[in-house]
């Protein structure tokens, strides 16, 4: 479906009293003079209660991307302070660029 379709159907309800239930939506837009491919449209949203046009825009061509949350299984703790030895240092370098020469021996 064209997203085109859907916003002639908001702009068509734009006058509509909200929340409002499906039934009145489609008895609304018949009064105003909705196509048949509207009247087609509105019949196919879910019989319930819409709070504004955009609910009703979105039931119809969902344009928000879906999002789907990874359940991410725990890893097992090192043992190791946060840090590594910088956490026991008095006076670490905090937030510098570190030598690997230096600290790797070579």
């Amino acid at each position: 479906m064209e997203q085109a379709t859907v916003a002639e159907l908001q702009v068509l309800l734009e006058g509509v009293p909200l929340p409002n239930e499906r039934s009145s939506l489609l008895k609304y837009a018949l009064h105003e003079g909705a196509s048949g491919e509207q009247v087609a449209l509105l019949r196919r949203l879910p019989d319930r209660r819409y709070d504004t046009i955009d609910e009703v825009a979105e039931e119809l061509a969902s344009v928000q991307p879906s999002f789907e949350r990874k359940a991410h299984s725990p890893r097992e703790e090192s043992g190791a302070p946060p840090g590594g030895d910088a956490y026991t240092q008095a006076r670490p370098e905090s937030g510098q660029v570190r030598d690997l020469d230096a600290v790797d021996g070579g």
